[in-house]
């Protein structure tokens, strides 16, 4: 869903943000709100990992035994 998502977000930004024909208009929403979005949901998806998002680890430099 995120890929097609930011698929989305990319053909959006590339093409016009408000069409009219003879049969009517179309409007997207603002790229602004397209990012707001996108950020909105890769939180919700962080918030349901497991752990705080923080690694512990013990640094050995080379050669140190």
């Amino acid at each position: 869903m995120a890929d097609d998502l930011e698929q989305t977000i990319r053909d959006n930004a590339q093409g016009p943000a408000e069409a009219h024909g003879d049969s009517g208009g179309m409007r997207q929403h603002r790229l602004a709100d397209q990012i707001a979005a996108d950020r909105y949901l890769e939180g919700k998806k962080a918030a349901r990992k497991k752990g705080l998002g923080v690694a512990i680890k013990k640094l050995v430099p080379p050669g140190a035994d």
